[in-house]
């Protein structure tokens, strides 16, 4: 399996025989580049969308189009689009869980944040925020999606038991990477811990390493753009 950051809180994982384009935000990204946009994205199989917020869904719908391949999300947001934008969806909404191939499957579960766009009425919901959990491999990975702790994680990581978690860390908008250390500490047992939503924008936290320092044993790895981290 190769995880591979495309910054901000974007993710390629490319696993048993699937490319999943996590939250894949092309435009306007200032730390992708443009040259390697497309490097980003040939040969995906799936979107897969958290949440509506700009950072996160400004380019689902282009791509959808350009790759013919499906958006994965909540069930309310993918049936407008189903509907009213001419794509391919899986929707399907918190406890569920999809079949994406054979042995990888998706279970949506909660997270704490907001999911809506602008208007000229003023902000308008978009379904909700949502996390994932990815099977695949053996592995369960946790996508935290942008959230802030929350006491669901207590049974999320009882229940699913991941042993890679892919979170929000960077302050203002979501968890910081304290709070991460100490949501990752109370509510989950991982081996693996990879960071995102930081080192984007200047109001965001820079470096992972009060998430380091507040995980003794387990093995955060902070990762570098377009490189991918192979589990």
């Amino acid at each position: 399996m190769k995880i591979i950051w495309m910054g901000h809180g974007s993710f390629r994982i490319e696993t048993a025989g699937l490319v999943l384009l996590l939250d894949p935000w092309l435009t306007g990204n200032p730390v992708l580049p443009e040259d390697q946009h497309k490097t980003a994205t040939d040969g995906a199989t799936h979107l897969i969308l958290t949440h509506a917020h700009f950072d996160h869904v400004a380019d689902m719908l282009p791509l959808a189009r350009k790759l013919s391949v499906p958006v994965v999300g909540q069930y309310d947001l993918m049936g407008h689009w189903s509907e009213h934008e001419g794509v391919e969806t899986i929707g399907f909404n918190k406890g569920g869980t999809v079949s994406l191939g054979d042995g990888v499957s998706l279970a949506m579960v909660p997270a704490c944040h907001s999911s809506t766009f602008g208007s000229e009425e003023g902000p308008k919901a978009a379904g909700s925020e949502v996390g994932y959990m990815l099977m695949t491999e053996g592995k369960t990975i946790y996508l935290s999606g942008d959230t802030g702790i929350m006491a669901d994680m207590d049974w999320m990581g009882d229940y699913y038991k991941p042993d890679i978690g892919i979170i929000s860390a960077g302050g203002h908008f979501t968890m910081d990477m304290k709070g991460a250390a100490y949501a990752a500490k109370r509510y989950f047992n991982f081996k693996t811990v990879i960071p995102c939503h930081y080192a984007t924008f200047p109001i965001l936290e820079q470096s992972a390493k009060d998430l380091v320092d507040g995980l003794p044993g387990v093995d955060v790895i902070e990762p570098k753009i377009m490189q991918a981290i192979e589990l």
